[in-house]
């Protein structure tokens, strides 16, 4: 007896809908698996059986033949499970196969009947509702990433005998139905506020425009002087997560397996900071079982990398090209995986080894070895940072002033403020931020004045600004211009941006 049932596979970030179809026929007892099958894959036969057998349902011995199709999608992992399970129990009989029709199935099976979490279920549900299906069954502790999808029906099961219980029915038991709470990004907060940052004024300010334009900072200064306390209070001005966002990053989160057990999608922007000692393959994705990396898991938030000449060469290379085209792309033998990587890059150095230059009291090092230090960051690299600020050591009377701080707050409505600017009027050219303004864009949207222009020649020459670098420039105080509620960039924005470029003057030249 022949019997179908509906799956998914997914490939990267996105799901493609797989075929498992099982035949029950006389002949020698065996249970054949067929498909571009992982080993994970075919030990689904193993699996299946046996939990079948712990549920009181017996495989008769006859030859069973399971086939995954397409056949050219290579399969991994153990989502197969559970539709490997409904199609073998359809063909047995055990159900009608009509009643499992335009139904989406994936899950895991243990040895007793249980059913445990899988990654990629929020894209799973997804295509679901692309394919016009009914409504899905997966694992009861991925129901909530996938019930957090509009307009599908999604039923979180924990045993095989959940499975025959639903398929059974003629209609899906309300009671069954996973409810999440209504879209509300706001609901959690991380504690961390600027409010708390004393002194700094300068820095503070630098983060602000950053966060503003989505533009990439690098910070500089000695040990304790707050950088990583700055950079950890970024995304506290950045404006909430819109229904589309979240869903964008909460794919690249299912994938990973990182949003099985939670109520909905991703309601906090991203904050990652992996360890200087992260590969590149890390960084980018990759692996046995092609998956996103630090990048991805950052797009629509901050990536941070701390001790930023501490890490890899090959590590701070891989950065550039996703920096500049906001994806990131993997090429292997059985194909291309493409993942989003519009993330904003906050870095953290020291400016030499012991971190006090040019404090001459405390720092011995000698300048080739400062120059040597700072130089591990290449050039084309830094070249993609738009701003880039010297910190300070906090001077006693601000560590010790009871003065209020302005609050992350007050900051993140001046930020939200300058970003619906830049989505009025980046509307209908497809993107968001200063930040992505290509060659072409400048000339169209930062149009300069006679006074400025003469400006950005003198600075151009003056500062030995690359033309990558002199664009930046421009973009930095567009986005200067929109904090202040200027249509047009005038010179004040020009210098304050030219200035966010001279710590490169003072390490690099």
């Amino acid at each position: 007896m022949f019997s179908m049932i509906l799956s998914a596979a997914v490939i990267g970030v996105e799901a493609k809908a797989v075929q498992v179809e099982a035949d029950v026929c006389d002949g020698l007892p065996m249970f054949c698996m067929v498909g571009d099958l992982s080993t994970e894959v075919r030990e689904a036969a193993d699996r299946v059986r046996t939990a079948l057998r712990n549920t009181g349902i017996a495989v008769p011995p006859k030859r069973v033949t399971v086939n995954l199709s397409p056949a050219h999608i290579r399969k991994e992992g153990t989502r197969y499970d559970l539709p490997v399970a409904a199609a073998l129990l359809a063909a047995l009989g055990v159900f009608p196969a009509e009643y499992a029709r335009n139904i989406m199935i994936v899950g895991e099976v243990g040895l007793n009947g249980q059913i445990y979490p899988v990654d990629g279920v929020l894209q799973t549900v997804l295509l679901a509702r692309e394919l016009k299906c009914s409504c899905c069954l997966v694992p009861k502790a991925n129901a909530g990433e996938g019930a957090a999808v509009p307009e599908m029906s999604v039923i979180g099961i924990e045993s095989i005998r959940e499975l025959l219980e639903c398929l059974l029915s003629e209609n899906v038991k309300k009671s069954q139905r996973t409810e999440v709470p209504a879209w509300n990004p706001s609901r959690k907060k991380t504690g961390e506020d600027f409010r708390e940052v004393n002194g700094q004024f300068a820095v503070r300010r630098a983060a602000e425009i950053a966060a503003a334009g989505m533009h990439n900072l690098l910070m500089i200064g000695s040990p304790g002087a707050g950088k990583t306390m700055i950079a950890r209070r970024m995304p506290s001005i950045l404006p909430e997560l819109t229904l589309e966002e979240s869903l964008k990053i909460s794919k690249v989160y299912s994938a990973c397996g990182l949003l099985a057990g939670k109520e909905g999608l991703m309601t906090e922007r991203p904050f990652r900071s992996p360890h200087h000692t992260v590969s590149a393959n890390a960084l980018t994705g990759g692996g046995r079982k092609v998956r996103p990396g630090e990048i991805s898991l950052a797009t629509g938030g901050i990536l941070f990398l701390d001790e930023l000449p501490e890490f890899s060469k090959n590590a701070l290379e891989v950065l550039r090209q996703p920096m500049e085209e906001g994806r990131v792309v993997i090429s292997r033998t059985d194909g291309t995986y493409e993942f989003p990587a519009e993330f904003q890059l906050v870095a953290a150095m020291n400016p030499c080894k012991c971190g006090y230059y040019p404090d001459r009291s405390k720092c011995h090092c000698l300048p080739g070895e400062v120059a040597k230090y700072v130089k591990r960051i290449s050039r084309p690299l830094l070249d993609r940072i738009d701003i880039c600020v010297e910190i300070p050591r906090v001077e006693y009377r601000d560590l010790t002033s009871e003065e209020e701080n302005e609050s992350s707050a007050k900051m993140r409505k001046r930020v939200e403020q300058a970003r619906q600017i830049q989505e009025k009027r980046y509307e209908k050219a497809g993107w968001k931020f200063n930040s992505r303004l290509g060659t072409a864009a400048i000339r169209e949207f930062c149009p300069l004045g006679t006074d400025e222009q003469k400006l950005m020649e003198l600075a151009f020459e003056r500062m030995n600004l690359s033309a990558r670098g002199y664009h930046r420039v421009i973009k930095v105080a567009r986005t200067i211009a929109d904090l202040a509620g200027e249509e047009t960039i005038r010179e004040p924005h020009l210098l304050e941006a030219l200035g966010y470029r001279s710590a490169y003057q003072k390490f690099w030249e």
